[in-house]
């Protein structure tokens, strides 16, 4: 669940989305930003739907090259008949691994759309959506073994309250992981809707947006979505050209502030607010978007999920 700054609402990540795979959102924004050269080498980390990846490629040259990362197997579907694609059906935070597997040192920019796909809220048995009755899963990879059920059985009360805490903003976290401790023993947690039922005497508010806050905790732990964030940002130092761009879209702050945070500081070490210390910042990005983009108003009506999204971009020195 992410907040919609102008209005100060919450904004339900699941709202009714148009047809199709996934809309990419901030399309044209993005895609100026990374400021596309025909004959480089760009890499999307989440293909997805390939949306983004198809505004690249209609801007390359034939000597220009997509390497595309997405960890979730439904992807590949949507590969384009294009020789100047390279799939990589893994997890981004594995960039610099598979790039120089495949003998690519270095790039001329990279694009990533993070958060959740309109297909994977859609798909009913994946168990990211409160609208279907399924597994409590959340993988986006199905071949890791850990599932949002494992963590609502194996983690401890305390572990639980700084999930929800953290990742949700759930504003009874302590409650909740205190009730599921106290339940899981008694009652199988192990679907959708018995999770609810077994909840509903705890949930504060609406109960959609309570359940989409919780949801959005557990699927950012079960797929170590921060984690991963913070390993490709790390990497993107090393793989991306002087002169080349990153382009980052978040969906909620968690994510929004890493990205701020290391085009800024090139690193993710809190500073501490002395004003008689002086800290030294490695300079290795330009920040192009002193504010992050978001959508316009044309957007925000056909496509509902981009209300969130921010849109940060830098470029490597």
């Amino acid at each position: 669940m992410a907040k919609d700054k102008q209005k100060g609402k919450l904004v339900d990540p699941e709202a009714a989305q148009p047809e199709g795979y996934h809309v990419p959102v901030l399309l044209q924004e993005t895609i100026a930003a990374l400021n596309i050269r025909p004959d480089g080498v760009y890499v999307d980390v989440t293909f997805g739907g390939g949306g983004h990846s198809a505004a690249i490629l209609s801007r390359l040259g034939t000597n220009g090259r997509l390497v595309a990362f997405d960890q979730d197997a439904d992807a590949a579907q949507n590969l384009p008949a294009d020789d100047r694609v390279l799939f990589i059906p893994q997890n981004f935070r594995h960039l610099k691994r598979f790039l120089r597997l495949h003998a690519i040192q270095k790039v001329d920019g990279i694009l990533a759309d993070l958060g959740v796909s309109s297909h994977q809220f859609d798909e009913a048995g994946r168990g990211f959506s409160i609208r279907f009755n399924a597994d409590m899963d959340m993988r986006m990879d199905r071949r890791q073994p850990v599932t949002a059920f494992d963590i609502l059985q194996t983690y401890t009360e305390p572990q639980l309250h700084k999930l929800f805490e953290k990742y949700g903003e759930v504003t009874n976290a302590k409650t909740l992981a205190r009730t599921i401790v106290e339940t899981r023993d008694r009652v199988s947690l192990k679907t959708i809707d018995a999770f609810k039922n077994a909840l509903r005497p705890v949930v504060k508010g609406n109960p959609n947006k309570y359940f989409a806050q919780v949801f959005q905790a557990l699927r950012i732990e079960v797929n170590q979505e921060l984690e991963a964030l913070k390993d490709l940002l790390e990497q993107a130092k090393e793989v991306v050209k002087p002169g080349g761009r990153i382009a980052v879209i978040t969906f909620h702050s968690l994510e929004d502030r890493l990205v701020k945070q290391f085009f800024r500081e090139g690193s993710f070490e809190e500073k501490e607010e002395n004003p008689f210390v002086q800290h030294s910042v490695e300079k290795v990005f330009t920040v192009i978007t002193r504010k992050p983009v978001t959508a316009g108003e044309e957007e925000l009506k056909k496509n509902t999920r981009s209300r969130s999204a921010k849109l940060r971009v830098a470029e490597r020195i």
